[in-house]
């Protein structure tokens, strides 16, 4: 059921808001919105329950998705309006990866958020080999050099080491390859002719939808997993499993979703593009001002049904600055789901360019492309221009601080210092082809794949 806009107003007192939705003159104000059950998702579920949409005079219906597959449709085929997407779909339709579309985005939903978990006996497996803190309690970040021994135990036996990941293009599909090589373990390659990306494995990759990722590991389907939250909490509350790596302590600050929304869309409803998007960073503040003073609000919303539907102690394992990996293991990991802070909003072209190359590098992107070619595709489909265009709106409404927004960006951050990586390799998205050079494991240069074998 739809809010009144007088009703909101009243409620918060936003009556100088309504005045300055008025100046938009909105092309649609009907709009409806997917998204996957994680708690990633916050911002859309906040602006739908704290009145943002409404304030800026949309009427948002919120649908959960089945999976990534059908949400894309959905937004492809117009029965959404826009959608919580994984950062790497918008690029992957763009260059015509799985399916072709020109998806967008102007707002980036946030950083961190995900996790790797092993089940309990790949855990008692990997333990002999990762070294222990002064109370006996594992050191962190744990390497896949303590799954090595492990893998090699299965393959001698002619057990294939099975692992799970929510979609071809997903930041878990990257992150949990990027641990894996780190550690000296092939993930395998993608083909034109092979889209399994098994080619060449050590450890065989495959999808799983996220609410599905503990039970298929607990069915021995799978021996671990990638995935947002809840669902590696998830497994500690059950006994079930344990995670052995945040992608906070993979990769500081890394990207996570975004916003997707058809570049045909943005162009015939550029006034409603700008509405939306200063709703959505409306949101992104508030889960993250005063120190996450408003988590435990934002947790008893995602706990409801309608949005991600976990128990609320498992959402606020990691939403309120802690994470369990194993019973009593509780951590402090302040910044394991930012949504604001550290510009975690902006759309950055490096961003953007970190996803291309872990596609270029597993063979997603089966031919070498030039540093321009990285470039351009980045700009095509993140769009840091929408994003400051509506973030000026909220500065001069008075509903956010001038300071908080990177006005001089030239779209790229700075490069990712190596103590900040768990391979300790610098990330510097102006140079993408040296960078890929850089990574001991992957394609690199001219080189792809033919057959099972790297060529070039």
């Amino acid at each position: 059921m739809y809010k009144t806009l007088p009703l909101i107003l009243a409620a918060t007192g936003l009556w100088a808001t309504a005045a300055s939705a008025e100046m938009l003159d909105l092309e649609k104000d009907e709009l409806t919105f997917g998204f996957i059950k994680l708690t990633d998702m916050a911002p859309l579920a906040v602006a739908y329950e704290n009145g943002y949409f409404e304030d800026e005079g949309l009427f948002v219906t919120l649908e959960a998705q089945a999976n990534w597959k059908v949400l894309l449709d959905g937004v492809i085929d117009g029965q959404l309006d826009g959608a919580h997407m994984l950062a790497g779909q918008p690029l992957a339709a763009t260059i015509g990866y799985g399916t072709q579309a020109h998806i967008i985005t102007p707002f980036s939903m946030d950083l961190n958020g995900n996790a790797i978990t092993v089940s309990n006996e790949i855990w008692e497996q990997m333990k002999p080999n990762v070294p222990k803190m002064a109370d006996g309690r594992p050191q962190h970040p744990i390497s896949a050099s303590a799954l090595v021994p492990v893998v090699d135990s299965y393959k001698d036996q002619g057990i294939a080491f099975n692992m799970g990941m929510v979609f071809p293009v997903s930041t878990h599909n990257y992150e949990l390859r990027y641990w894996l090589a780190a550690g000296g373990l092939q993930p395998g390659y993608y083909s034109p002719q092979d889209i399994s990306g098994q080619i060449g494995a050590d450890v065989f990759l495959s999808v799983t939808p996220p609410p599905q990722m503990p039970a298929t590991m607990e069915a021995g389907t799978i021996f671990g997993y990638c995935v947002g939250e809840p669902w590696n909490q998830q497994a500690v509350f059950k006994g079930i499993g344990v995670p052995v790596i945040t992608d906070y302590q993979l990769w500081k600050n890394n990207p996570e979703k975004v916003f997707g929304i058809s570049k045909e869309f943005a162009d015939a409803n550029p006034n409603t593009t700008l509405a939306l998007t200063k709703a959505l960073i409306r949101a992104a503040i508030w889960l993250d001002e005063n120190d996450n003073g408003n988590r435990a609000e934002a947790v008893e919303i995602l706990a409801r049904s309608e949005y991600v539907g976990a128990d609320y102690e498992v959402i606020a394992n990691s939403m309120t600055g802690t994470f369990e990996f194993e019973k009593g293991d509780k951590r402090e990991i302040p910044d394991f789901n930012v949504f604001f802070r550290h510009n975690a909003t902006y759309p950055f072209y490096s961003d953007a360019i970190w996803y291309l190359t872990q596609m270029r590098r597993w063979g997603q992107i089966a031919e070498p492309k030039s540093d321009e070619w990285f470039v351009n595709t980045a700009k095509d489909v993140y769009r840091p221009d929408l994003y400051l265009q509506a973030a000026r709106l909220l500065v001069d409404d008075g509903m956010a601080n001038e300071a908080d927004f990177p006005w001089e960006s030239d779209g790229f951050k700075e490069p990712t210092a190596a103590a900040d990586v768990i391979d300790g390799i610098v990330y510097d998205g102006r140079t993408p082809n040296a960078y890929l050079e850089s990574l001991p494991i992957g394609l690199k240069g001219d080189q792809t794949v033919v057959g099972s074998q790297v060529k070039g």
